[in-house]
C-alpha cells in the first residue's frame, strides 16, 4: 500500500473530489482527516472509511477560518502523531453573473474559502510537515484557473492564483522536503456542476467539450491526486496537472 503509515487530511471531503480521494488514500493504507463544513457528508465519508478497515476521524470547519484551520491540523497531529499530506480541496463556485453584477459579498466568499483556505492549509501545514522531514500538499485549481470563463469571475480568479501559490509554496519549501503541486479538473461529475446539467440548451455542449467527448469522475480525479501525494512523484513539485479530459486543448 502507498501510503501505509502516512496521514492526511482532506479539505472538502464531504463529497466529490474529496470523498473520492479520502477513500482512496484509506484504501491505500493512510490514516484520513476529512474537514468540512457539511457535517452529514463528512461524518458519511469518514463512516465509509471505517466500514472498509481504515481510520478516518472528521472535523468540521470553514477553511476560512485561520483558527479553524490551525486546529485542524492541531488535531490531527495529536491524533496520529504526524501530517504526511495535506489536499488542500474545498472550495465553491459563484453565480453566473458579469463580472459588475458579482456581489462584493460573494466574491470575498469565493475568494476566501476557495484561495485564502489553500493559503491556510500551507501556512499550518508547512511547519508541522518540517518537523518529520516533509511532505506533500496538493491543492485544488480549475481548467478555468487556467483559460477564463465568462461570468465566474471570482471562481477563475480564485483558481488561476490557486497555481501561483502552488509555485511559490513549492520553491520556498521544496529544500523542507515539501513537494506543493495543483491540479486542475475540468468538468467533473460533482455537486458544483449541477445547475449546468439542469441548462437543456447548454448542457449537451458543456458535457462534452473536451478531447474525449465527456466528463470525468470524481475518481478519475482523485486518482491523479493520488500520484502527486506518491512517491511515484518525487521529482514533481511546484506543477499544475490537467485532469480535464483535453479540455484545456479543446
Amino acid at each position: 500500500m502507498r501510503f501505509e503509515n502516512k496521514t492526511a487530511i482532506i479539505t472538502g471531503g464531504a463529497s466529490g473530489i474529496g470523498r473520492a480521494a479520502a477513500l482512496r488514500f484509506a484504501h491505500e493504507g493512510a490514516q484520513v482527516v476529512i474537514g468540512d463544513l457539511n457535517v452529514d457528508g463528512g461524518r458519511a465519508t469518514a463512516g465509509l472509511i471505517e466500514e472498509q478497515g481504515g481510520s478516518a476521524l472528521f472535523a468540521e470547519i470553514n477553511v476560512s477560518d485561520s483558527k479553524q484551520m490551525k486546529e485542524l491540523i492541531s488535531v490531527t497531529v495529536e491524533t496520529f502523531g504526524k501530517l504526511d499530506i495535506l489536499f488542500n480541496n474545498a472550495g465553491i463556485g459563484n453565480p453566473n453573473v458579469k463580472s459588475v453584477d458579482l456581489a462584493e459579498e460573494e466574491w470575498d466568499q469565493i475568494i476566501d474559502i476557495n484561495l485564502k483556505g489553500v493559503f491556510l492549509g500551507i501556512k499550518y501545514a508547512v511547519p508541522e510537515m518540517k518537523k518529520t522531514g516533509g511532505g506533500a500538499i496538493i491543492n485544488t485549481s480549475s481548467l478555468l484557473g487556467i483559460k477564463g470563463q465568462k461570468y465566474l469571475a471570482a471562481y477563475n480568479a480564485s483558481k488561476a492564483g490557486i497555481i501561483l501559490l502552488t509555485k511559490n509554496a513549492a520553491l520556498e519549501y521544496g529544500r523542507d522536503g515539501i513537494r506543493v503541486n495543483a491540479i486542475a479538473p475540468g468538468v467533473i461529475d460533482t455537486k458544483i456542476i449541477d445547475g449546468w446539467k439542469n441548462d437543456e440548451r447548454k448542457w449537451p455542449i458543456i458535457s462534452r467539450a473536451n478531447a474525449l467527448g465527456r466528463i470525468g469522475t470524481p475518481e478519475e480525479v482523485a486518482d491523479a491526486v493520488l500520484f502527486l501525494a506518491s512517491d511515484e512523484a518525487s521529482f514533481i513539485t511546484g506543477a499544475t496537472l490537467s485532469v480535464d479530459g483535453g479540455g484545456l486543448t479543446f
